[in-house]
């Protein structure tokens, strides 16, 4: 499968969970929910634990189009799996409202660098660096799944890489995360 395609859109989802319960989370999520998005027409790239929150869970979700987010979204969200584990998900959550539309700048998710760690920067809106592997801006494009709110207060930038810089985060990859 060529992953490129799937960078069209991308959400960046930060759930903040209750003390001691992410890897409960990571756990029914990698087990329940990856097969059934991916078969709606999502590609999940990154499923990430932040090793400097411990309550913290970071995910990447791809989609070809606004049109197939939609798609991808009614049929996992109004489907049965999300029914059949929805409540033991949202049990571990605290808030799962932090989440960047976004677009490429630069691509790159194909085939990331292999090895070493990732690091993921939010910033203001401005140009990736050199080290960026795979780099995301802010779409402006209306929210097409309303149920699943989005930042609209400011556009950020997003990238990833293999350096750490001053306002990187560590990601520690979780066992389905394409980006290890």
């Amino acid at each position: 499968m060529d992953f490129s395609s799937f960078e069209t859109v991308l959400e960046l989802r930060r759930y903040t969970l209750h003390p001691g319960r992410r890897d409960e989370l990571i756990e029914l999520f990698e087990r329940e929910f990856v097969e059934p998005q991916e078969a709606a027409g999502a590609h999940l790239f990154g499923l990430f634990r932040v090793p400097s929150s411990p309550d913290e869970f970071l995910w990447l979700r791809g989609f070809r189009s606004l049109a197939d987010r939609k798609a991808a979204l009614e049929e996992f969200y109004f489907g049965p799996v999300w029914k059949a584990h929805r409540d033991a998900a949202n049990a571990t959550m605290v808030d799962s409202d932090d989440v960047h539309l976004l677009r490429p700048v630069l691509r790159g998710l194909a085939s990331p660098p292999p090895g070493s760690e990732v690091f993921l920067t939010v910033s203001p809106a401005s140009a990736p660096p050199a080290s960026a592997f795979a780099a995301f801006e802010t779409e402006p494009s209306e929210n097409t799944f309303p149920q699943l709110p989005v930042h609209t207060d400011a556009p950020v930038s997003v990238w990833l890489s293999r350096e750490a810089s001053p306002s990187s985060e560590r990601l520690e990859a979780t066992s389905r995360s394409l980006l290890r």
